[in-house]
């Protein structure tokens, strides 16, 4: 075999990441050259991860060059697989660092209010993605990777699930399409390794969950994982909005349907404006089919992050039509965005003298409640018991009964 026979991987330079190259050689065991930024402190650790993947990933005979920005064990050991697998092929599951975190299974019921998108190929940025307070993190491997880069992403994306603690965070993967040669691959890297739920990008047809189902569950019972792995389609298309409502019910594995407001504007041949009115009509008949499936509805992002006034004026036009949250692609949009989501206190006190009035009229066996001049129906009481749920959870019953203003 030729000294000549290389391999890269990793982005050079970057904080918290490695670039690493292999040289496949016919004898001479295992090499390893270290160049990093905290060498004087890891070099001995950096240099023993990384002859311990190349071992268990069956690379007996090679040199590897590492130059290193603080990179975690755990990126360490994806940058080094990404470059062997380029070199060779790997039997098995490859190297996987030990798990650190446990969570339950994922939970259909939650709130949904931000999803903060994270580049699938960055770890500096996905290792701190479950300290901003966002509802859900999507660790992204569609449009923030290269397509040279899709197979390092999906490693270290398999890893960070493995290792980083999100805490209550709902941890999200947006997988490249299954029309591409890299979606399949996606699941399979992705699914036994602790992600709660998929997000399905371009999604079109209940035909396109009905297949990412099927793949899903296949390796649920390859794993023996024991739990469903959730559903979230990303619908970005005409032809997804006007079969929203068959992709919302097309599994019990699908929690929400998502708008993608840039795309479905290339789709339908427009420019996408800050007003939004080339895509009212969709995102309206998006929220009319989530509902009549039972399931959740989310917009679009807000892509000016210097906006925040921009921001808090689209998020009130997406709750009044009906969506629950919002995409997020900056922390600093999470807080106001949260705050929109959230009940005033003058919501909550109506909804308790709302349900306060049911239950009173209920108690004397009268079907009818009134508030003042006001008659209590079926929706209004809904709506009541909605706004109390989603300040239970949000702790603003609690801290009511505590004495809060």
């Amino acid at each position: 075999m030729s000294d000549s026979v290389q391999t890269r991987a990793g982005r050079e330079g970057k904080k918290s990441d490695l670039a690493v190259q292999l040289t496949e050689k016919d004898a001479g065991g295992i090499k390893i050259n270290v160049e990093s930024s905290v060498g004087h402190m890891f070099g001995e650790q950096i240099e023993k991860t990384a002859r311990e993947t190349l071992e268990s990933l069956g690379l007996e005979n090679c040199e590897a060059s590492i130059d290193d920005m603080g990179a975690f064990d755990y990126v360490i050991m994806a940058r080094i697989e990404a470059a062997a697998r380029r070199m060779r092929e790997i039997d098995g599951p490859g190297c996987l660092p030990g798990r650190k975190v446990e969570y339950g299974p994922p939970r259909r019921e939650r709130l949904r209010r931000t999803r903060l998108y994270m580049p699938g190929n960055n770890p500096d940025l996905m290792r701190n993605g479950g300290l901003f307070g966002a509802d859900s993190v999507i660790l992204d491997l569609e449009d923030s990777v290269s397509p040279g880069e899709k197979d390092a992403a999906r490693l270290l994306v398999r890893n960070t699930l493995l290792t980083i603690d999100y805490f209550d965070c709902e941890r999200i993967v947006r997988i490249n399409p299954l029309s591409t040669e890299y979606g399949a691959d996606d699941l399979e890297m992705v699914v036994p390794y602790g992600v709660d739920t998929i997000l399905v990008p371009k999604c079109e047809t209940a035909g396109d969950i009905k297949v990412v189902e099927e793949i899903i569950g296949g390796l649920e019972k390859k794993h023996s994982l024991g739990y469903e792995v959730l559903i979230m389609p990303l619908i970005e298309t005409a032809k997804g909005i006007l079969n929203a409502y068959e992709i919302g019910a097309a599994s019990d594995r699908v929690v929400a349907l998502c708008f993608g407001a840039e795309d479905f504007s290339a789709d339908i041949g427009t420019e996408r404006t800050k007003e939004g009115a080339e895509s009212f009509t969709a995102r309206s008949l998006l929220v009319l089919g989530a509902k009549a499936a039972g399931v959740q509805v989310i917009d679009t992002v807000f892509s000016d992050v210097q906006d925040e006034e921009g921001l808090i004026a689209s998020t009130k036009e997406a709750m009044a039509l009906g969506f629950e949250g919002k995409g997020v692609i900056h922390p600093a949009q999470i807080a106001p965005i949260h705050a929109v989501f959230s009940p005033t206190p003058k919501r909550i006190e109506y909804a308790k003298k709302v349900v306060a009035a049911i239950e009173k009229a209920r108690s004397e066996g009268s079907g009818v409640a009134t508030l003042g001049s006001k008659m209590i129906d079926a929706p209004i009481e809904a709506r009541a018991r909605k706004i109390l749920r989603l300040a239970e959870a949000l702790g603003l019953l609690e801290e009511e009964t505590g004495g809060g203003s």
